[in-house]
């Protein structure tokens, strides 16, 4: 008999071939400039509707936002195991320095554009503002630091950050869906000010610690009395994720701070430098094949109608955020002489945006931002990440290729020869 072929089949072949073609392929994406976002996002477009038709879904905001909302969750972990820098102001200040004072500027610059040039209220701008902060911990890979013991300060900088602004633009985000329901702010400021900053902020940062402490030390005390088995024992990585998060966001925590500072105390907790590598091998494969799901139903997404219809809005907000403000706003963040040149263009360059944008914009949809308003700022969103992964795609291998033959350069000591006599 038969067998009948259907589109989920079909969809099955086709995704399973490109994780191959890609797998195998590696060895030369990697020397071009693509990124695996890039080609993701173009597949994603061949198998929508203006392609072959094979994913052609239009998911609730809930859907899109549990989705994207476990794929930051598992980066922000393993953004949080490679901060192998001890816990002292100094060896955080470009992370001080870029989420301290870019990540307002970028926030509060968009708001003025979006007040001004789209006529929106304040609350609206700044939601819009916040919903666009996060630089991308998932699609930014090839900027981020590459090893546990990888101490370049540049990809120390655009990791951290990516592992903070993900979350501590939360209380913006609150903040603009507060004005939504009531504009008089002098009703519910106070109440921000304790709640959506203070509270949730500490909760997150205490929560992270306990929990992640609590869940290595129960791993010793039981690995001493009878060893797990091998193949399970990375997931107590996704354990310490999921415990952290949950238990967190029950004490009304902000979780994605919670899982980011839980990934650092997993780093200093374990003493076995190959539990760490084991543990980051496994979060990243989860956050690849994560990346893959969601940069696909993105591309399938994509409609030309209403892309085209928010285009000039589109325009004037990602323009205005990727070539204006984020790098001006890095430039006069990374003031000083600890940063070169170099360092500051391309922390204003590699601003990139991604899951983190798409996650906020799918909660505000849940969460109050309806109409045409809704609508608005969701296709200026997709246009912004989309915008980011084909620019910054294209650039991230070339420029980083560069930046680290500037650095071994500088590193390298001088000849006998170019010594003066």
């Amino acid at each position: 008999m038969k067998v009948p072929v259907n589109d989920y089949t079909l969809s099955l072949f086709v995704i399973g071939a490109l994780l191959l073609l890609v797998t195998l392929g590696s060895g030369w994406i990697a020397r071009l400039p693509l990124s695996y976002a890039l080609i993701y996002l173009i597949c994603g477009i061949g198998l929508g509707p203006y392609g072959f038709k094979l994913i052609d879904v239009r998911p609730e905001a809930e859907f899109l936002e549990r989705l994207t909302e476990f794929v930051v969750l598992i980066s922000l972990f393993s953004c949080g195991l490679k901060m192998n820098r001890p816990l002292r102001l100094r060896a955080w200040n470009s992370t001080i320095r870029l989420i301290g004072l870019l990540m307002p500027i970028s926030i509060f610059a968009v708001a003025a554009i979006a007040h001004w040039g789209l006529g929106v209220g304040w609350g609206q701008g700044v939601l819009l503002g916040a919903i666009l902060a996060p630089t991308d911990p998932v699609l930014a890979s090839e900027v981020q630091l590459s090893s546990l013991d990888d101490q370049d300060e540049l990809r120390f900088g655009l990791t951290s950050e990516g592992g903070l602004n993900d979350a501590l633009a939360f209380p913006f985000v609150y903040f603009g869906l507060r004005w939504l329901k009531d504009d008089q702010w002098q009703n519910w400021w106070h109440e921000w000010v304790a709640i959506d900053v203070i509270w949730a902020i500490v909760a997150g940062l205490v929560m992270g610690i306990v929990v992640s402490r609590a869940v290595v030390w129960i791993d010793r005390r039981v690995q001493r009395v009878r060893p797990v088995d091998s193949l399970m024992e990375d997931f107590v990585a996704l354990s310490i994720v999921l415990l952290t998060y949950s238990l967190t966001e029950l004490v009304n925590g902000y979780g994605f701070v919670a899982v980011f500072v839980a990934g650092i105390v997993a780093y200093w907790s374990y003493r076995d430098p190959e539990k760490k590598v084991s543990q980051l091998e496994f979060t990243e494969t989860i956050e690849k094949l994560m990346e893959v799901s969601t940069i696909l139903l993105l591309g399938s997404l994509l409609r030309i109608e209403p892309i085209l219809k928010y285009l000039p809005q589109t325009l004037l907000i990602a323009g205005a955020l990727l070539f204006l403000i984020r790098p001006i706003g890095a430039w006069l963040s990374t003031m000083g002489d600890r940063y070169d040149p170099i360092h500051r263009l391309l922390f204003g360059w590699f601003g990139i945006r991604g899951v983190g944008s798409l996650y906020y914009m799918a909660y505000a949809l849940g969460s109050g931002l309806r109409g045409e308003l809704g609508e608005q700022f969701a296709w200026i969103v997709f246009s912004t990440v989309v915008l980011s992964v084909v620019i910054h795609g294209t650039t991230s291998t070339p420029l980083m290729n560069w930046y680290e033959r500037y650095r071994d350069r500088r590193k390298k000591p001088p000849s006998v020869s170019s010594l003066p006599t």
